[in-house]
């Protein structure tokens, strides 16, 4: 499918040569990689300023949008990892909405971590944009509900566009902002689904249109602790389901809270569904339980894969703590996937990759480097965000990917 990539002149760089570009647009979909504020160099330009920090990636994130034929008013929805906690996230909400247009009103998704790639990053933003292909403004349904957790302006809990439909974050707050069975994430579970479901429904859509699952959410990561929300979450959805990725973090900004959701999907604009193909290839590597879960799914030229990791279909670690046998497995089970749905790795737009690690640069770029390896020249847009740990132990990489194919 023919697309346009992005690096706009006197952009920020990685102190590494790679394929990887800030943004990608195919059709009316454009993706940019998480916009942070370096310099050409790839060295941080304002260590621990929040709000220079956020203004910097803000503008840079509208810079790639602009080198794409569109601008900020065209997001849909906005990602935002961020280093820290409840204060911070409240006041970079503030920042980034000082930053959007009137009329603009993406989703938001906030993910609070220890600690961002390089030492003294803050803040990662990274956005989905929508635009027509000849440059018109596309119609949109930017939906506020007052019953589901509390949000403020300029911001939606859902957004439709067409044939997409983009959440925020769900979870088990009530509109007071107080959490929900605080410490308790299995009735949490059942609470952020119910919530899911109703942001679904206010955009005419269900679960069975749900296309990718992110679920983040705190504990032990045992099996015994993560197998009783993953059945909840599962049961909602039907066999075959979505492509997912599920990643433990250290905490969240509330005190109590233990999970959160967010999700696309994909509903026909008459209301009817839309035909979707599923991805689970023979002997590929699966979970310790049954899910409705896929590997991949394609629908209307949209390819949505669930990070991929280095498992065997026992869920036994393959190459445990070796970031680079890892990071190649898993690049190779990507390929795996798309080549079942009639796709390649240059199809990808998009890479999003959680590796086990801290504030530091050669932790980063021993996957950065191979991953950008596998693309052609110019390559998809790239996030990498270190996380204290993975799901498995001793599993040290996840990356998930989005590509675009000609619609059939």
């Amino acid at each position: 499918m023919n697309r346009t990539t992005s690096w706009p002149e006197g952009h920020w760089g990685w102190p590494v040569a790679l394929t990887h570009k800030h943004g990608v647009r195919c059709g009316q979909m454009i993706f940019t990689g998480g916009q942070v504020d370096l310099d050409s160099a790839g060295t941080v330009r304002n260590p621990n300023d929040l709000g220079r920090q956020c203004a910097g990636a803000m503008a840079y994130l509208s810079d790639v949008l602009q080198d794409l034929g569109a601008d900020l008013a065209d997001l849909v929805r906005l990602v935002v990892y961020f280093a820290g906690t409840g204060p911070e996230e409240d006041r970079i909400l503030d920042l980034v909405a000082d930053h959007l247009p009137p009329g603009a009103a993406p989703v938001i998704n906030m993910v609070c971590m220890p600690d961002l790639c390089y030492p003294g990053m803050l803040v990662e933003i990274e956005g989905v944009a929508m635009r027509g292909e000849t440059g018109e403004r596309l119609a949109r349904d930017s939906i506020h509900s007052p019953a589901l957790p509390p949000l403020r302006s300029p911001f939606s809990h859902v957004v439709r566009c067409g044939v997409m439909i983009f959440t925020g974050d769900m979870a088990a707050i009530a509109p007071d902002g107080t959490v929900e069975h605080p410490d308790a994430i299995t009735p949490q579970s059942a609470e952020m689904m119910d919530r899911l479901g109703a942001a679904l429904d206010l955009a005419g859509a269900d679960f069975a249109d749900v296309v990718k699952l992110n679920v983040f959410y705190t504990g032990d990561g045992n099996a015994e602790e993560w197998e009783p929300p993953a059945r909840i979450r599962a049961d909602r959805f039907p066999d075959p389901g979505p492509a997912a990725t599920g990643i433990l973090l250290g905490g969240f900004s509330r005190p109590g809270q233990m999970t959160k959701i967010a999700a696309t999907a994909m509903r026909g604009t008459g209301g009817e569904r839309l035909e979707k193909r599923f991805s689970w290839p023979d002997g590929h590597w699966d979970w310790t339980m049954k899910l409705p879960y896929k590997h991949g799914n394609l629908c209307r030229g949209v390819i949505h894969l669930g990070g991929q990791v280095s498992l065997d279909s026992a869920a036994n670690v393959i190459d445990p703590d070796d970031m680079v046998a890892q990071t190649r497995r898993a690049i190779d089970n990507i390929e795996t996937v798309l080549t079942d749905l009639g796709a390649v790795l240059d199809d990808v737009v998009k890479v999003t990759t959680f590796y086990q690690g801290s504030a530091s640069a050669e932790a980063l770029h021993d996957n950065l480097l191979i991953r950008s390896s596998a693309f052609t020249e110019p390559g998809p847009a790239t996030t990498g965000i270190p996380v204290p740990n993975l799901v498995y132990e001793r599993m040290v990489i996840e990356i998930e990917v989005i590509a675009m194919v000609a619609a059939g």
